[in-house]
């Protein structure tokens, strides 16, 4: 069905087909042509629409999940919002573990929906009962019958995106890509979109982005889990400090690591100039294309797509407000 000649059912009908934009002003001085995928058209501004309704869609086919039931997630906020926008569509009640460097705005924006936020610190390590991985399982145990969506080992979280963003991409681009640039945390758009593209077309490069202060990146390259490479970090949603067993590293060809400081300041460079309000990750994957470029990954025939995760909404009191930015000291 062709959703804009139609009335839909609800607003989980407009999950999904998302628009591609071409990048004009921001990217005139790289090599090729670059495309972004704006995630922030899913009617809960994010890539994790797709997740969090087809695991919970799964859950339901299965007789997992019924009306009334209990959701239980870990979240940097935007599979929260997410998940408490289904919940609140479908009946369900929604429990929230939720990184303390989640944006308030992202927090405010849970509780509006109705869902029971635990805010928990983000720089312990993962197995600390405190982190928000470890109190969400506990929340799970303490509500018999909830399900634990657990998107960081949950390999639907990758069949989302094998059956939604990869292929769109594919079709959007009559597969004339060269190149895809997506942020990775728990890493389900970057394996799922990437394995769908590289069947179609195996010489497709898929170029990771993480963080400084993420293990990553150094995981891909040597196999080894190296602790030493974790410290705080500002981006939300990106990176991690644990190996999530959703990311498919074999499908990924390299990993470009990103400064707070570099995707706050791209983000804002990117509304400037293509009047595209994005998310802190969303400037994250500008800045390592960027990065990407000024090591010649791409040529003048490069057709080059970014995944644009989320929506500059979201961080209004974070990178889009002078205050924060002049107290991180990026201004």
């Amino acid at each position: 069905m062709d959703r804009n000649k139609h009335i839909v059912d609800s607003i989980l009908d407009l999950v999904g087909q998302t628009p591609i934009v071409r990048l004009n002003k921001i990217t005139k001085n790289l090599p090729g042509s670059y495309f972004a995928k704006l995630e922030s058209q899913n009617p809960g501004q994010s890539a994790k629409d797709r997740i969090a309704l087809h695991i919970i869609e799964n859950a339901e086919r299965k007789g997992i999940l019924k009306p009334g039931d209990v959701i239980v997630e870990t979240t940097s906020g935007n599979t929260g919002f997410s998940l408490a926008m289904i919940s609140l569509v479908k009946g369900y009640e929604c429990i929230l573990a939720v990184s303390d460097k989640s944006s308030q705005d992202k927090i405010d924006t849970l509780k509006t929906m109705g869902a029971e936020v635990h805010i928990c610190p983000a720089n312990v390590p993962a197995e600390d009962p405190r982190s928000y991985y470890e109190t969400a399982k506990r929340l799970h145990k303490e509500r018999p019958g909830s399900i634990y969506i657990n998107q960081y080992f949950n390999e639907l979280n990758i069949e989302a995106h094998y059956k939604t963003t990869g292929p769109e991409i594919w079709e959007q681009t009559d597969g004339k890509i060269t190149h895809l640039i997506v942020a990775s945390g728990t890493g389900g758009t970057i394996s799922g979109t990437g394995q769908y593209l590289k069947e179609q077309n195996p010489n497709i490069k898929i170029l990771g982005v993480d963080a400084i202060g993420s293990v990553l990146k150094k995981y891909h390259e040597t196999g080894k889990f190296d602790a030493n490479e974790i410290s705080p970090y500002k981006i939300e949603g990106l990176g991690k400090n644990l190996i999530p067993t959703a990311t498919d590293f074999d499908i990924i060809d390299v990993y470009e690591k990103v400064s707070d400081k570099d995707a706050a300041i791209t983000a804002r460079q990117l509304i400037m100039k293509e009047g595209i309000f994005a998310g802190y990750t969303s400037g994250a994957v500008l800045q390592a294309t960027q990065q990407y470029a000024a090591q010649n990954y791409f040529t003048s025939d490069s057709f080059v797509v970014l995944i644009l995760p989320d929506h500059g909404s979201r961080y209004m009191n974070k990178i889009y407000s002078d205050y924060w930015m002049k107290e991180q000291g990026f201004l």
